[in-house]
């Protein structure tokens, strides 16, 4: 009932905000300069501030239509290499080098969250990555978007999507993974190593991610270690409404993430709202637009299966089973100590308020057969969750440590 009372909700604001949209894009437009005062620049900014406060549930566009190399902006396709029913692996091609192999770049998978928001909240990550290698992204679906005869998707069936991607992309592959997917990625690499797969990643960089939440647990860990598993089913987990694709599938509706997001901090969300009506009513279109931006893609939410939801939570955030040697897939125990051939690098904010300094640098200890000179770790100052993967830190000192680490196991 949950998910039907929100649709219910959203159907009916729904048409009041599009005609609220409208009215401040005529209000702004040059037809209305004429009898443009105060008063209707006040009224045409609270109603496309009314207009934005509103859900989407459908992808936003990456945005990468080119790349930055030296002084030269070069084009970028976006191509889809291989489509699985939750999950789409793309790549970012370049124009200057063509959709053929290049061995002077290396071939990076990024392994983006499915966590509320779509792999497109990476965006920066991935154009900063392209400069100078050749990439890949996993684009997970919009659960309420696949049907139910695509099956269940939980904890074990993305590893096995992984485990699949990089066996695609072949031997020589380095992985990236931000925030939740840390924990299954690491599980990916330790099963193809306990297999000796011939496919096994050169490296892999985990950033911000839950390895051991017993770690200076935050309020994200505290909340989900507060309640038993069973009150997140009862409480949680709705149904999807029957007019979507995935109609009846059980899902953690991607709107109940983003309150629990923003409810962590309202009152920064609140004042980014007020500053945003402020700046459209001085003009101050450039401080408007970045907001603008932020939002569009933050009020762009995911529905995640149930499955995986409930799993996560229960393996990752309340029982810990990676950090404890208790995590298993399909019945196979992952012994992060087989690896041995790939290179590991961690990645945390100091600022971090989700995935807290200590929980991602667990990895070394668990990754005990991977010789020092190919381990290394990295605290960035100054910045929270997002500045680990996005910004200007991202940019100018945590991606050259990526790059030069890559490139030295490539």
């Amino acid at each position: 009932m949950l998910y039907h009372a929100y649709q219910l909700q959203s159907d009916w604001l729904g048409p009041l905000q599009t005609a609220a949209g409208h009215g401040a894009g005529w209000l702004n437009s040059p037809y209305a300069l004429p009898w443009r005062n105060a008063t209707l620049n006040a009224l045409a900014a609270g109603w496309e501030v009314f207009s934005r406060l509103r859900l989407t549930h459908e992808r936003p566009d990456f945005g990468i239509d080119s790349v930055q190399v030296g002084e030269r902006s070069v084009p970028v396709l976006e191509a889809a290499v291989h489509r699985r029913p939750f999950c789409t692996l793309l790549r970012f091609i370049r124009d200057d080098l063509g959709d053929q192999p290049n061995e002077e770049r290396p071939r990076v998978l990024i392994v983006a969250p499915l966590s509320g928001h779509f792999a497109t909240l990476l965006a920066d990550t991935a154009r900063t990555l392209l400069a100078d290698h050749d990439v890949y992204i996993t684009d997970w679906h919009n659960a309420r978007q696949v049907p139910l005869h695509a099956g269940r998707f939980g904890l074990d069936e993305y590893v096995q999507y992984l485990i699949g991607f990089i066996e695609l992309l072949g031997p020589g592959t380095h992985l990236v993974a931000v925030c939740q997917p840390c924990v299954p990625t690491l599980a990916a690499v330790a099963l193809m190593a306990q297999r000796n797969h011939p496919a096994q990643p050169r490296s892999m960089t985990l950033m911000a991610g839950p390895i051991d939440c017993r770690v200076n647990p935050t309020q994200v860990n505290e909340l989900a270690t507060g309640k038993p598993i069973d009150w997140f089913e009862r409480n949680l987990i709705s149904h999807v409404p029957w007019r979507y694709p995935g109609a009846f599938r059980r899902v953690y509706p991607g709107f109940l993430q983003l309150t629990a997001f923003m409810s962590m901090n309202p009152q920064r969300h609140q004042q980014a709202f007020r500053d945003l009506y402020r700046h459209l009513v001085a003009g101050e279109h450039d401080a408007a637009s970045a907001t603008k931006r932020f939002y569009d893609e933050y009020f762009a939410v995911n529905d995640l299966p149930a499955e995986f939801y409930l799993e996560t939570v229960q393996r990752v955030f309340q029982e810990f089973d990676l950090a404890r040697g208790k995590l298993t897939v399909q019945g196979e125990t992952v012994e992060p100590a087989a690896i041995r051939r790939t290179a590991l690098f961690t990645v945390e904010g100091e600022r971090d308020d989700i995935c807290s300094i200590g929980q991602t640098v667990a990895a070394h200890d668990l990754c005990s057969g991977i010789r020092p000179y190919m381990k290394s770790h990295h605290v960035q100052v100054g910045v929270g969750h997002y500045g680990v993967f996005s910004g200007r830190r991202w940019q100018q000192q945590i991606y050259p440590r990526v790059r030069e680490m890559i490139h030295d196991m490539h």
